[in-house]
């Protein structure tokens, strides 16, 4: 009975082998892929390489900051409306039930990061505060670089990154205020992790991902205003995506929680702050 047990211990999900290899890919050139992002962003202004959007610059200031964020929120809260009404609604229905499997299988992949150790020395790369400071510096060094260079277009990224980052915190303040879900890190060890709705007794919940919906925000702004440089892309979303599979390593969320992150803040800076 002890080896049937330990074995169904030692079996986990095969994609956790996939999630494993991840970690360590990542761990080994995720510093890089944010050290160039930094450094390339910056200097993208003075190479002057940038591709403006092919309907022109969106209107940003700080003066118009305020009104458009209110203006994204009706177009976020609005928007599955609008796509059933336009028939844009696979999509959404694809998103939906990848999430809603990612939900029904948090259960069996929680467990093994809580117990691993196996992602140590990227946890501490990729720490809260770390992931934090890294969706920050880009926009601020971006737009205090444009400032130097009177580079408008630099200043109006930046802006528009900080938009959609506000726009993204104010639609996971209340879905986390709703669901209250319970974070992997605040349940037992040895707990089942199913039951984690309505549960938190915290002010917020954990779904979705607030650190992985500000990377993806910020990363989709990036990527889309400088497509001209065609490694910006790729280092803004792997510098994301690290971040949001930080979340799942350090226990802070659930991989239904991050993928939900990722998706919305995709969303909201390409169809809401930049309207693309």
């Amino acid at each position: 009975m002890n080896t049937t047990k330990k074995n169904k211990t030692d079996s986990y999900p095969s994609f956790l082998a996939l999630f494993l290899f991840s970690g360590i890919l990542l761990y080994s050139v995720v510093v890089r892929a944010v050290l160039s992002l930094v450094v390339g962003i910056t200097l993208a202004p003075i190479l002057g390489a940038q591709t403006p959007d092919p309907a022109g610059d969106r209107p940003v200031s700080w003066k118009q900051l305020v009104p458009n964020i209110l203006n994204d929120q009706k177009q976020i809260w609005t928007l599955p409306v609008r796509a059933f009404q336009d028939h844009n609604w696979v999509p959404i229905l694809g998103v939906s039930a990848v999430a809603a499997g990612l939900v029904a299988a948090d259960p069996l992949d929680t467990g093994y990061f809580r117990r691993t150790s196996a992602f140590h020395g990227f946890n501490s790369v990729f720490s809260a505060n770390n992931a934090t400071l890294a969706t920050a510096i880009v926009p601020i060094s971006l737009y205090a670089v444009g400032l130097v260079r009177k580079d408008s277009y630099a200043k109006n990224t930046a802006l528009l990154a900080g938009e959609a980052v506000a726009d993204a915190e104010i639609l996971t303040t209340i879905f986390k205020g709703v669901d209250r879900r319970v974070r992997p890190q605040n349940l037992p060890a040895n707990t089942k992790f199913g039951d984690t709705w309505f549960e938190s007794k915290l002010t917020n919940g954990g779904f979705p991902s607030g650190h992985t919906i500000a990377a993806f925000s910020v990363a989709t702004v990036m990527a889309r205003r400088y497509r001209g440089h065609r490694w910006v892309p790729y280092a803004a979303y792997g510098a994301a995506l690290a971040i949001g599979f930080s979340r799942i390593t350090l226990s802070a969320h659930f991989p239904s929680d991050v993928f939900m992150g990722a998706a919305l803040g995709y969303a909201i800076s390409r169809f809401s702050v930049l309207r693309q």
